[in-house]
């Protein structure tokens, strides 16, 4: 079984990755896991419960005033 890796951090990403993890979820021999940044953690989590997406690991990485080398340093 192939494992395919979702990153997603913001609301217009998990739009556009939604229908991609469903498909994912849907086959057979592929294993989807998803990953949130949490870079914008209210409105990516209102997306996920409306596509029914449940991240399996959350990076939590998002700290007030970060630059995106922060961002990056941490990931």
């Amino acid at each position: 079984m192939k494992k395919i890796l979702s990153v997603i951090g913001t609301r217009p990403e998990v739009i556009k990755m939604a229908p991609v993890i469903k498909k994912i979820e849907q086959t057979s021999d592929l294993e989807s896991i998803v990953v949130a940044t949490s870079q914008h953690r209210e409105m990516t989590k209102q997306m996920c419960q409306e596509f029914s997406i449940f991240p399996d690991i959350d990076l939590d990485i998002m700290n007030p005033a970060q630059t995106l080398s922060d961002i990056t340093e941490q990931i």
